[in-house]
């Protein structure tokens, strides 16, 4: 999402974009700008071809209610796991390992 503005152009193809992004729909916004000459929008179409395959429905996480997608939350999890996994001596079974979002 944060190269989607630097893409330019109309409003209303951006708020498309967006809507596809959310949705994890990667097809139908490289169809938004296959005719679009601007460089930027080739750039970003690059950008999509490239990671295409990692898009997050965020869409679908949200309506699921499955876990937070905010980055402050996932970023915040991280860092405590990083600090558990860095424990001197700690030893991990995977019956004691609880996944939670």
């Amino acid at each position: 999402m944060e190269n989607l503005y630097k893409v330019g152009g109309s409003l209303k193809s951006l708020a498309k974009a967006k809507e596809f992004l959310w949705a994890g729909r990667v097809e139908p916004t490289l169809n938004l700008f296959k005719n679009c000459r601007i460089k930027t929008a080739k750039n970003f179409c690059k950008y999509l071809e490239k990671h295409r395959s990692p898009m997050v429905n965020y869409e679908q996480l949200s309506s699921d209610k499955i876990c937070s997608i905010g980055s402050g939350a996932v970023e915040s999890a991280v860092k405590q796991i990083d600090r558990r996994l860095k424990i001197s001596g700690a030893q991990w079974l995977k019956k004691n390992v609880i996944t939670r979002c």
